[in-house]
């Protein structure tokens, strides 16, 4: 079930226009194996299959699986260690929020269902090398105990409870990028308050949706 749902994920970030190509990766915590199923280096979403994904232990061992494993896999590992909350993870390179991360701008919390899924405002990560340590210690440490980050000059990382959530809350930074961008055209954006977070965010992770 995790591994289709990745193959279903990948297909929607491709057909969406929030990756271009074979860029971008996805990765799901699966707690029976103790590990995470990563999605392989340079592949067509469209062609992937099932036994092309790749489970990766904390230590980022191969557990099983013959394709070479997205080279951000430590972005994914550092992320699922200092966030046990964290089960699923997708980083795109959608326009919006990339505009964003080329800025080095963070997108302050202007939009409720932006304030609810992501915890409030996006930070934008300290500018590394993809796929190296220092820019998954560099995410981990901007993302803190919010669902989404920026990476300088790079693209944007959604967690979540699950791997559904983490690709809806790529989806609402996405938008909530756009709104940003247009609203500084009209004027200087007005962003909710601290108070205001806080208890939107507390009532979407107790009260919202059906989880069941």
């Amino acid at each position: 079930m995790l591994k289709e749902k990745i193959l279903e994920i990948g297909q929607k970030i491709a057909q969406s226009g929030m990756v271009a190509g074979t860029w971008g990766n996805i990765s799901a915590w699966d707690s029976d194996r103790n590990g995470y199923w990563i999605t392989p280096s340079g592949m067509d979403y469209f062609s992937l299959k099932e036994e092309d994904l790749v489970l990766l232990s904390m230590d980022n061992t191969v557990l099983e699986g013959k394709r070479k494993p997205s080279s951000e896999l430590l972005l994914h590992g550092e992320i699922y260690k200092q966030r046990p909350d964290v089960q699923g993870i997708v980083h795109t390179h959608s326009p919006f929020a990339t505009a964003h991360a080329v800025s080095r701008l963070p997108l302050p919390g202007i939009v409720e269902d932006l304030v609810m899924i992501a915890g409030g405002q996006v930070a934008v990560a300290r500018y590394e090398l993809p796929g190296t340590l220092e820019l998954a210690l560099s995410a981990v440490q901007a993302l803190e105990d919010k669902n989404a980050v920026f990476l300088a000059n790079h693209g944007l990382v959604g967690v979540g409870f699950s791997l559904a959530e983490a690709f809806k809350v790529c989806q609402v930074v996405e938008k909530s990028a756009q709104i940003h961008i247009m609203s500084r055209l009209l004027g200087e954006p007005a962003a909710l308050s601290p108070e205001d977070i806080q208890i939107m965010r507390r009532a979407y992770q107790e009260s919202y949706g059906q989880r069941a």
